[in-house]
């Protein structure tokens, strides 16, 4: 077997003689379709290739003439990798962190056996921001709903007395908490579910943002319920949010029946809604609350637990772990995370950016009300859901907003969301709507 060759870096990085400057979009494509999961269905004929700024992307197309193996273009970021990205590419301030933590401090990683000194920053800087008692650092976003079912279970055996094995835990439908065997256990889309299963028992549904269902099934199984795990705002449902009350009336439920609140920010946190939390939104505090995305500034994959000392403290050595959960690096890079969310008033920006952007897609609405059904938003996570008809494809819109320099990505059939960095300009704004216009009009 010859030996496996791998040398350069960037376009001149070389595997077993291809180099990848000299790919073309079709090219990437074919090496993943060959070789990958196919687990993902990427927009066409597009290669990300670098960062321009922090809301813009240079991106590699096909070539018009079929000369070169690609052209580059400038792409307006407005999915900011679902959240992760929400203090911007590669933000200076998080950078700045990272390169002065490998070069100057040279403490990349040690095991949780044994303690490291940031450690301390993490969990300082992160119980401070989310006004939580305890924090449990982990590294995939699906890790934190996952920790959070552990946890009210565990809570609910000891704590709260439930018999052993018939914990209940509450979910929403419609909801999307990752791709975990709990996530998709959790899940009622069929296609996360197709032969995946047994699944996770113990799991009850209710409808999302429907009080009366929520309560019947407290008060028909609260006894044995050990808490409502739920997202405040459903993101990948199409930005589906609930009424002004329902949070209120939901924690003076959980309150009555002793259930534990807890919800999934990991792309609701972080500034993301106009405010640091979502839940801080509605005036309420979950028991748990589960971050990721942005929790790693777009540098690298950070995602904890954060809630209340009796929950959190129910955990004992052993009993939940992660080889790269709050180390060193990962440490550092989510201190200095929470540092530009603060800092820099990350949620403020986005809730004016975000009123830019609704004001401006309600008159893209006005203008066409037979396509587009309704604008959906809180802060900059904000979704638009075209009419139920066959020529308005969201995936339709999602190709013809890239050919414009845009990158928005639709979910479900006719809803196309739009979540920039947080630190997105006016003027990038008006380009996004003004390219979202455009493609409407020719619809």
């Amino acid at each position: 077997m010859a030996e496996l060759k791998i040398n350069g870096y960037g376009d001149d990085l070389t595997v077993d003689g291809v180099r990848l400057g000299d790919l073309s979009p079709a090219d990437h494509e074919n090496i993943e379709k060959q070789k990958g999961g196919r687990n993902y269905a990427p927009l066409e004929d597009v290669v990300v290739s670098h960062v321009h700024d922090s809301s813009t992307l240079i991106c590699r197309r096909p070539d018009p003439e079929g000369v070169k193996a690609y052209i580059e273009r400038e792409l307006i970021d407005g999915l900011c990798c679902y959240s992760a990205v929400n203090q911007g590419q590669l933000n200076k301030t998080i950078v700045d962190a990272v390169v002065h933590h490998l070069t100057e401090e040279k403490l990349p990683t040690v095991p949780r056996s044994i303690r490291h000194k940031y450690m301390a920053a993490f969990l300082l800087a992160a119980t401070a921001v989310t006004k939580m008692d305890r924090v449990v650092p982990k590294v995939a976003g699906v890790e934190a709903p996952e920790l959070m079912f552990k946890l009210s279970r565990r809570w609910g055996y000891r704590a709260k007395g439930i018999p052993a094995g018939e914990a209940i835990i509450v979910a929403a439908n419609g909801n999307f908490h990752g791709r975990s065997m709990t996530a998709v256990s959790l899940s009622d889309d069929p296609v996360a579910k197709e032969d995946f299963g047994p699944f996770v028992p113990g799991i009850e549904h209710v409808p999302f943002n429907d009080l009366p269902a929520l309560e019947a099934l407290f008060e028909a199984k609260g006894d044995r319920i050990a808490a409502y795990l739920v997202e405040p705002i459903q993101g990948e449902a199409g930005v589906i949010i609930p009424a002004d009350d329902y949070w209120s009336q939901v924690a003076k439920l959980c309150q009555k029946h002793n259930i534990l609140l807890a919800m999934d920010e990991v792309q609701t946190g972080f500034g993301r809604t106009g405010a640091n939390f979502a839940h801080q939104l509605y005036g309420v505090k979950p028991d748990l609350m589960g971050c990721g995305k942005a929790a790693g500034g777009g540098i690298m994959p950070v995602s904890f637990v954060a809630g209340r000392d009796d929950v959190i403290g129910v955990l004992t050595p052993g009993s939940e772990g992660s080889t790269f959960g709050g180390y060193p690096l990962a440490s550092v890079v989510a201190v200095f995370a929470i540092k530009v969310l603060v800092e820099e008033q990350l949620a403020d920006n986005a809730r004016i950016r975000g009123a830019q952007l609704q004001q401006l897609l309600e008159d893209v609405k006005s203008e066409f009300p037979d396509k587009i059904k309704e604008v959906r938003a809180r802060g900059l996570l904000v979704a638009f859901e075209m009419r139920d008809e066959p020529h308005l494809d969201g995936h339709k819109v999602s190709m013809e907003l890239l050919n414009r320099g845009i990158y928005a990505k639709e979910t479900h059939h006719s809803t196309v969301r739009i979540a920039p960095a947080l630190t997105i300009e006016a003027w990038q704004v008006d380009e996004i709507v003004e390219g979202i216009r455009d493609v409407i009009q020719q619809l």
